[in-house]
């Protein structure tokens, strides 16, 4: 397939870039970001010039990508989350501007994705294309993210209609499902509609046999800004909410936060559960002894982690990463 598409002028002969920073489609090997997980300037600038000059390369990658099942090896998968930036939520900890930088994220989440115990990505279209160019999705499970359209801080937050992924374009995609944010305003009349919405991919996805995975939160706005009730009771509340949506529930994942009394929480649904990392802060060792203590819990199937991981305080992903991967592997 790839050798209907030329490369661009000092193209390696197997069609990738120069240096193979970028996988060839149909070679069936990653590029260099797959193997030793970072992109580096050439690597970034070979994905600049295949976006501008071959953007058919994009859905031959995807074609050809090795796909794997959703839990093989373990119990327990983790799976990195990058679809912050979509909503404009570029902040971790104090650095309100963290995620700003579409190669340094790339980096990072290469990075990340290279490492050994990792199982795949949650992300938007335009992220998700740029690893697949990258070679980095190679035998992983990729998760699309739907409604991205709440964008942080504005005055349709909870208005989280689905600009990203839809239920065709993942499956035309050949992704193993998708994600969606399902944030409950009782005082927020749009959140009607953020429910349809999900119930409707809820039931497309599943037709499909693929996984539906919701982010239910029970919210409210305080001062202008949207906030989530993380007590037990809130989490709970959310979780009937979200796991009654949709014509079957046959392939609906949960992601929810680590609070206070987790047992109780995970007692309320019987479907499979990931736990998201969210923003430690200036406390990681407080987040991961959290997960550490929620992953023993029946129903509790993985980790979704993305700021925590990606951008860790001292900046060392790698580390950040293999301390998540050994958490799944003593659960």
């Amino acid at each position: 397939m790839s050798g209907a598409v030329p490369g661009p002028p000092g193209a390696a002969g197997n069609g990738g870039v120069p240096g193979s920073a970028i996988a060839a489609p149909g070679s069936g090997a990653p590029g260099r970001a797959g193997v030793s997980g970072h992109i580096g300037e050439e690597g970034y600038r070979a994905l600049l010039d295949i976006r501008a000059r071959f953007p058919g390369r994009i859905a031959e990658a995807a074609a050809v990508r090795r796909r794997r099942g959703l839990l093989e090896e373990r119990d327990r998968i983790l799976v990195i989350a990058a679809d912050h930036p979509a909503r404009g939520a570029l902040g971790v900890g104090d650095r309100p501007m963290a995620m700003e930088s579409r190669a340094g994220l790339l980096d990072r989440l290469t990075t990340a994705l290279a490492r050994p115990g990792v199982d795949g990505l949650l992300a938007t279209p335009d992220i998700v294309e740029d690893l697949l160019l990258l070679g980095a999705l190679e035998g992983k499970l990729v998760i699309g993210s739907m409604n991205r359209g709440g964008v942080q801080g504005s005055a349709f937050e909870f208005d989280d209609r689905f600009t990203a992924y839809d239920t065709a374009s993942i499956v035309r995609m050949g992704l193993d499902g998708g994600k969606m944010l399902c944030r409950i305003g009782l005082d927020d009349p749009v959140t009607a509609a953020t429910l349809e919405s999900c119930a409707r991919a809820i039931t497309e996805l599943a037709s499909h046999g693929l996984v539906a995975m919701i982010e239910p939160f029970w919210s409210r706005r305080a001062g202008g800004t949207v906030v989530h009730d993380l007590s037990a009771e809130g989490v709970i509340r959310s979780i009937h909410v979200g796991q009654g949506l949709g014509a079957t529930s046959a392939h609906t994942w949960l992601k929810i936060p680590v609070v206070d009394d987790m047992e109780r929480v995970m007692r309320a649904t019987t479907l499979p559960t990931l736990l998201l990392g969210g923003d430690p802060g200036d406390a990681p060792q407080r987040a991961y002894t959290a997960w550490r203590e929620a992953l023993r819990l029946p129903g509790v199937r993985g980790l979704v982690v993305g700021r925590a991981l990606l951008y860790p305080s001292d900046d060392d992903v790698a580390a950040a990463v293999d301390t998540a991967v050994a958490m799944l592997e003593v659960a």
